[in-house]
């Protein structure tokens, strides 16, 4: 069938009524069984319905009004791209309305369903899924949309995205470090979202470490207390030989990796070399400075800001991945 289902042809070929076909949409499931909800979305998703519009409507109105999604509103990079965001549509005429997903699927698919019947102009989002799916309703909708920061993995080409160089940013990291006479590497990881943007970092890893003949090791945090982590940590860098560099992949980790160093007398670049995948402008103090490969998230957030506004003018407009560069910071740590 064709985009211009209604809610009605839904309820009937799911076999439900249309009050169960709208609280579904809506995000309420208390009252219905899991199988009614997944027949029920199996339809919507068959039908390629549109909730409370056809898909092919005109949207004469305009709200100036752009939804923004972020992973996890406490993350102070999520912030700053927030902000970077902001002045840009601000200085366009645009409000944003600023919604946190926790990193949740669930939580990201009802918030893109609010943000589409509140009738935003457009929709940047920082995704949790990795996985177009999550978004095809909105994007069949003709809300214009962006994806920033995270990579979704089987993003359409019509589709914007705005994100840093992170693969390539860490596969020159092991050029360097070669050069300095490091053997090793331990990258410490914690995967939040399902679109991380630890993955391609993790994989510029793997990859350098495999061409210029580095032992490889990742140990990823999420699900684990602080406690296995010490212990984890200071195993594995007891059983390397040589010199070996680590790499925390994100903010959050660091602060661990320095409270290990802390409680284990350990010290860096003497113990080990000391790598952070960003930080807060802080690390320059611990220390004689941390050595960081640094995003810049508010540009970021004017690229985004900028390729929804151009898709709002002209629909063609905004297509592709825009990658952003890495900055590499040197500092005494390695």
């Amino acid at each position: 069938m064709s985009q211009r289902a209604k809610i009605a042809d839904v309820a009937k070929a799911a076999g439900v009524s249309t009050t169960t076909v709208s609280r579904i949409i809506n995000g309420h499931y208390d009252k219905m069984t899991p199988e009614t909800r997944k027949r029920v979305e199996a339809v919507i998703k068959e039908l390629n319905f549109v909730p409370l519009a056809s898909a092919q409507r005109l949207r004469v109105n305009k709200s100036n009004t752009i939804g923004v999604l972020v992973g996890d509103i406490s993350n102070p990079f999520s912030s700053l791209l927030a902000k970077g965001i902001d002045v840009v549509l601000k200085e366009a005429g645009y409000d944003i309305i600023l919604m946190n997903t926790n990193n949740d699927l669930e939580t990201e698919k009802r918030a893109l369903t609010s943000l589409y019947h509140q009738q935003v102009d457009g929709i940047i989002i920082q995704p949790n899924a990795g996985h177009f799916t999550q978004f095809e309703t909105i994007a069949n909708s003709e809300v214009p949309i962006q994806m920033v920061d995270r990579e979704v993995w089987d993003l359409p080409s019509e589709i914007g995205a705005v994100t840093s160089a992170n693969k390539d940013a860490c596969y020159r990291l092991g050029k360097i470090l070669v050069d300095r006479g490091y053997d090793n590497i331990i990258a410490v990881s914690a995967h939040y979202a399902e679109a991380s943007g630890q993955i391609p970092r993790l994989a510029g890893l793997e990859a350098a470490a495999n061409d210029y003949g580095l032992s490889y090791h990742d140990i990823e945090t999420r699900g684990h207390d602080f406690e296995w982590l010490s212990t984890t940590f200071t195993q594995q860098l007891a059983r390397l030989t040589g010199r070996t560099a680590v790499i925390s992949l994100m903010g959050p980790v660091l602060f661990d990796i320095l409270k290990i160093t802390k409680e284990h007398h350990l010290s860096f670049p003497d113990d080990f070399g000391l790598i952070s995948f960003d930080d807060w402008e802080w690390s320059r103090y611990v220390g004689d400075g941390i050595f960081l490969l640094k995003q810049d998230m508010e540009l970021m957030g004017n690229y985004a800001a900028r390729k929804v506004l151009a898709q709002i003018d002209n629909k063609k407009s905004g297509a592709g991945t825009t990658l952003l560069p890495v900055q590499i910071i040197d500092r005494p740590s390695i």
